[in-house]
């Protein structure tokens, strides 16, 4: 076997490699979490992302039994205080400080661990499906339903909804191959792919020469059979004895990234099935500088060229302006507006005002906003390109100062709300076992007060336009080699302003009185 120590300056790396990984993949010399003492031990251990499903599987069906036979008021509600305050807040924190942690908890998985056990995934998923398009649906038809019927304010079809999302996951991963749920459906697991980006780790391979090397590329394959052979031996997936295909004792990815050419952390579930099947032990789980990846053109394994994909624009498009009209939703203008808009057209129901409301904000307001950007872009660049395409090139440039948003907005709610859990947790032991074993319920208990979160709300987003700049100027800066410093200035503007735009509506929201969902707390 290759050292993984060998540096790649004086190796040849194959071409297929060597094209999209010649500045991306040297050899990582980066922290490896996995090296790490006890941490790297306990997540090399195979059976690590069963143990970490497990008790959150065991939490969703406390929060299921309390949904439906709890308290129905919502701040007294585990599914409810749990769903829409802690998880959502949680999610976008432990992303920012470490990675999708969630998709490798996720306790959803486990149905679908013993659908596979069963052997009853036959069905390929729909090739006319294989995009982003039902995690999009999905993604929009969650946001409209929450605020549709109120969601946060209602336990037991905050239940539902759990169970739903179970029910859905093991029926699709029971028909279909591969993690057809999680990359074509899921719309959490979306909303976690492209705010990955954002993380600070990544799974990757540790010496690229290794892999160039690998005749088995169990990594993508899996492992078949009782043991993997090396890398001088030829692949074999068929038992001579029986002529049948040998058994799966280890899968590869199944999302379809094969790691010499994967590049950052969309579509990556941290499931480190890739760690498990590598027969060389050179994948890891590296430090990086968050949004690096964002500043990748070019084909990616398993998605291929993002720039030209415009699922994938729509995908940015809806988690930027969604969270824009997340938050927008919980201020106290929306409901002047909608009482305004329901007295001049005589509405007596809501969800028309509310879908046109998402309409507006979520299709015609980027339409309008990123054309622009483009139409002024393509006159400056003077290069002739469609408008969709720099619209397409451009739209990653948007995940930043969107995920600062969601981060300011969820993490509004989780810390001012941060400790309202403990007494939810006593008053639901109480009523279960008539015993107060955590104790009385301490229900002035809450979280940091408003003026302590606020200027987090304003770091996180200011962090977030600081990031969408960046990658702007570094997008700007790829097709401007042959041109002056001042055409990438230019170019760099109409975008930085539309970042600046979005800051400036987000900070105008953040500073509203808004909504304590979920909590007493909102008096």
């Amino acid at each position: 076997m290759t050292s993984t120590l060998q540096s790649p300056k004086t190796t040849t790396i194959a071409p297929a490699i060597a094209s999209n990984e010649s500045e991306q993949r040297r050899t990582r010399t980066s922290i490896d979490v996995l090296r790490m003492p006890l941490l790297g031990s306990f997540l090399r251990w195979r059976w690590s992302r069963i143990l970490l499903q497990v008790p959150v599987f065991v939490l969703s069906l406390i929060m299921i039994a309390h949904a439906f036979w709890g308290p129905q008021l919502a701040p007294k509600n585990l599914a409810s205080l749990l769903t829409w305050v802690h998880f959502r807040g949680l999610v976008v924190l432990v992303i920012l400080l470490a990675g999708n942690l969630f998709c490798m908890a996720c306790p959803f998985m486990l149905p679908r661990e013993i659908a596979r056990r069963l052997r009853l995934p036959t069905l390929e998923w729909p090739q006319a499906l294989r995009n982003k398009w039902p995690g999009i649906a999905l993604f929009v038809f969650v946001l409209f339903v929450y605020e549709l019927f109120d969601l946060f304010s209602d336990p037991w079809w905050t239940g539902v909804l759990i169970v739903g999302y179970f029910a859905l996951a093991l029926l699709i991963d029971s028909l279909f191959r591969r993690a057809s749920f999680c990359k074509y459906v899921c719309p959490v697991g979306q909303f976690n792919f492209v705010s990955a980006t954002m993380s600070p780790l990544e799974v990757a391979v540790r010496d690229p020469l290794t892999c160039e090397q690998c005749r088995t590329k169990d990594c993508i394959r899996g492992v078949r059979g009782s043991s993997t052979p090396s890398v001088s031996e030829p692949i074999s997936t068929i038992d001579s004895a029986t002529n049948n295909a040998l058994p799966i004792i280890q899968r590869g990815c199944e999302l379809g990234l094969f790691q010499p050419r994967k590049v950052g952390n969309l579509d990556c579930t941290f499931c480190l099935d890739c760690v498990y099947a590598c027969p060389h032990d050179n994948v890891g789980v590296f430090t990086r500088l968050p949004a690096e990846e964002l500043t990748h053109a070019g084909t990616r394994s398993g998605l291929g060229t993002v720039e030209s994909r415009f699922d994938f624009t729509a995908l940015i498009i809806v988690f930027t302006f969604g969270a824009i009209l997340n938050a927008f939703a919980m201020i106290s203008p929306v409901y002047a507006l909608e009482q305004w808009v329901a007295e001049q057209t005589g509405l007596s129901v809501e969800w028309p005002i509310l879908m046109a409301m998402f309409t507006i904000a979520i299709v015609f307001e980027p339409a309008v906003l990123l054309l622009l950007a483009a139409g002024l872009t393509s006159r400056f660049s003077e290069s002739g390109e469609s408008l969709l395409l720099i619209v397409n090139r451009y739209a990653r440039s948007l995940l930043p100062i969107g995920f600062g948003i969601w981060l300011a907005h969820y993490g509004f709610h989780l810390f001012t709300g941060l400790l309202t859990i403990i007494p939810v947790a006593q008053n639901a032991v109480l009523g279960c076992f008539q015993t107060a074993w955590l104790g009385e319920p301490q229900w002035q208990l809450g979280g940091l007060p408003e003026s302590v979160v606020f200027p987090m709300e304003i770091g996180f987003m200011s962090l977030g336009l600081i990031g969408s700049w960046m990658i702007a100027w570094s997008i700007a800066s790829e097709t401007s080699s042959r041109q002056t410093a001042h055409r990438t200035w230019l170019r760099f503007a109409p975008w930085a302003t539309l970042h600046l735009t979005l800051f400036v509506a987000a900070v105008w929201i953040m500073n509203q009185p808004m909504d304590m969902r979920g909590t007493f707390l909102g008096g």
